[in-house]
């Protein structure tokens, strides 16, 4: 098992393929594994590095992680690894990593595709604290109902279908370690984004793809927060195959798409 010390924390990483780098950062409470499919289809042309995140599976921490401390464990694992800037793929709560990582640490990133970030901080008016208090409302959910109940609403929050997808794609069973996982997640991350501060994209020089899902609801803050990020990078929102989880349930399709925007 790979592990990388880093302060307050241990971080379990995996590289599998050839080529140049590529970081994937999972959305929820996806660790490296969660991934499986979605490396399979991108291993023949890059070097594709996954991790648990703090507080996920096979990494520990010391005490619970604000998106500041994900966002240096990442800084440090980059470091780690490689002196070139590389590209990087942050899903959901990932890419709210990535954009801090893009903004304080210039040269890590060569590109950064941040697909639906949890990020009310991109929006305007009184929208950053109404879906602030949306996450905060999910976790005291959760806390007083339990997983069985909230999963639900996650994915109506977020705009998840979970039902449809490309056939036979790796099934994850709700086990013990998912459940452990979705306890920090919810308890931890979701406390972590509602009071996560914006990340000063005007010092960024990484190319930063904003992104979304085709069948995302175009009501929900996720796809907003993408719609938002488009607009204040003055750039055009890429669309990929599925919904918000598109990378889980349209691996293949998922990765043709990201084959082709990182080779532009």
């Amino acid at each position: 098992m790979t592990i990388l010390e880093v302060p307050g924390a241990a971080l379990h990483y995996q590289l599998e393929g050839t080529g140049p780098l590529l970081l994937i950062s999972q959305s929820g409470e996806g660790d490296a594994d969660r991934t499986v499919d979605l490396v399979g289809h991108l291993k023949d042309e890059y070097t594709v590095l996954t991790y648990d995140r703090r507080g996920l599976s096979r990494s520990r921490l010391d005490h619970p992680a604000t998106i500041a401390d994900h966002a240096d464990d990442v800084h440090r694992l980059l470091a780690h690894l490689t002196d070139e800037p590389v590209a990087m793929l942050g899903c959901s709560l990932g890419a709210v990593i990535g954009l801090h990582v893009a903004a304080d640490h210039p040269g890590q990133l060569q590109t950064l595709v941040a697909h639906e970030p949890i990020a009310p901080w991109l929006l305007a008016g009184a929208e950053p604290k109404r879906h602030r208090d949306e996450l905060t409302e999910l976790r005291d959910h959760y806390l007083a109902n339990g997983l069985q109940a909230t999963v639900p609403e996650i994915a109506r929050a977020l705009g998840i279908d979970p039902s449809y997808g490309e056939p036979n794609r790796t099934d994850f069973p709700m086990d013990a370690n998912r459940i452990a996982n979705f306890d920090y997640f919810i308890r931890h991350d979701f406390r972590a984004a509602a009071d996560d501060l914006p990340a000063d994209l005007t010092t960024v020089t990484a190319r930063v793809i904003p992104a979304a899902g085709t069948t995302t609801p175009r009501t929900v803050f996720d796809y907003q927060c993408a719609e938002a990020l488009a607009a204040v990078l003055d750039q055009q929102l890429q669309l990929f195959p599925g919904g918000h989880n598109g990378n889980l349930s349209h691996p293949k399709a998922y990765a043709d798409t990201l084959r082709e925007l990182l080779s532009r």
